[in-house]
């Protein structure tokens, strides 16, 4: 009997070592996301659920954030091992520039992600048909940390407005951005975000409210020729959004999923071929997933350099450039 008790021990105590041993292998990777009304954020699931279906050991979660900015913070602070980001922001990351003048953050490109659309939403009654009629208006330019803010302050200062003075500015999300307008707290919003963003599309659906997006792409040029070859001019075609009966002019940036400088070569070759392998399955999710292409995966898209792991998968592609 006592020889019986002693060998269940000693087999549950071996249970144990082993379930411990796995436990220590077990690699756990937090994706730094966006608020729940853009598109980081169901991307990042789909991204997290991917990931942790199809790389054994791997348990890989989304983060809420507030967007680009916070992300980017995140990998420089070791709390967050992935990140969603627009290429301006993380090019700031990189140098140290504008919200990281605290110091540099080490980054590697994992993959180019899809466009980015500048959208400055306002309703019909706030007599805002073009970028100057901001002056002296309501206007959210985006919560303090994603990279909406970034790139709406250059938008802004490209268009011949001074932030500060011309107009009574608020720091919201989109979702937040959305109630407000429909409240007619403000007049006006900039949100960068792919298409369709949710929050837009709720406030294009919502009834006794006629959406109208203001033409700003002419400015593309004058942004490059202050920070970099980052922007170009892009078109939001109509039917884009419910109610959306033109055209709209606007600037585009390039998203890009970027990591830091902890990640070895082997996790991150293994990260991108699963992304590229199992596309279908984040655009099933969302539809700007589908530009997560290999002929994207090129360095004219990314200011920030790409992941030895991850250039060697696309080299093994026949990705060139």
């Amino acid at each position: 009997m006592r020889k019986g008790i002693l060998q269940t021990v000693a087999v549950l105590g071996f249970a144990g070592l082993a379930a411990g041993a796995a436990w220590a292998q077990q690699k756990t990777i937090a994706i730094g996301t966006g608020g729940t009304g853009g598109v980081y954020y169901p991307l990042g699931g789909a991204v997290a659920n991917v990931l942790s279906k199809n790389l054994p050991g791997v348990q890989a979660t989304a983060e809420v954030t507030g967007g680009s900015v916070d992300n980017l913070k995140l990998i420089g602070s070791g709390q967050s091992e992935i990140g969603f980001t627009m290429a301006d922001a993380a090019l700031d990351a990189l140098q140290g520039q504008d919200k990281f003048k605290s110091g540099k953050v080490p980054l590697k490109t994992l993959m180019v992600l899809y466009p980015n659309r500048m959208h400055v939403v306002t309703i019909e009654g706030t007599g805002i048909e073009k970028m100057a009629d901001l002056k002296g208006k309501r206007v959210s330019t985006g919560s303090p940390g994603g990279a909406t803010e970034v790139m709406a302050f250059r938008v802004i200062e490209a268009a011949g407005l001074d932030k500060d003075k011309d107009m009574k500015r608020e720091r919201l999300g989109v979702a937040e951005s959305v109630n407000a307008i429909k409240d007619r707290k403000i007049d006006a919003f900039f949100w960068v975000g792919g298409i369709p963003t949710a929050a837009v599309t709720d406030l294009a659906a919502t009834p006794g409210v006629k959406i109208k997006m203001v033409d700003h792409g002419d400015l593309a040029e004058k942004m490059n020729a202050k920070y970099g070859k980052l922007y170009s001019a892009g078109t939001l075609k109509a039917g884009s959004y419910p109610n959306q009966d033109k055209d709209n002019q606007l600037v585009d940036v390039w998203n890009i999923l970027v990591t830091g400088d902890r990640m070895t070569d082997d996790d991150a070759y293994k990260i991108v071929k699963t992304l590229v392998e199992k596309k279908a399955d984040l655009v099933a999710v969302h539809k700007e997933a589908a530009s997560f292409s290999l002929e994207n995966q090129v360095q004219e898209r990314s200011p920030i350099p790409f992941h030895p792991g991850a250039m060697r998968f696309f080299k093994e592609q026949g990705v060139k450039g």
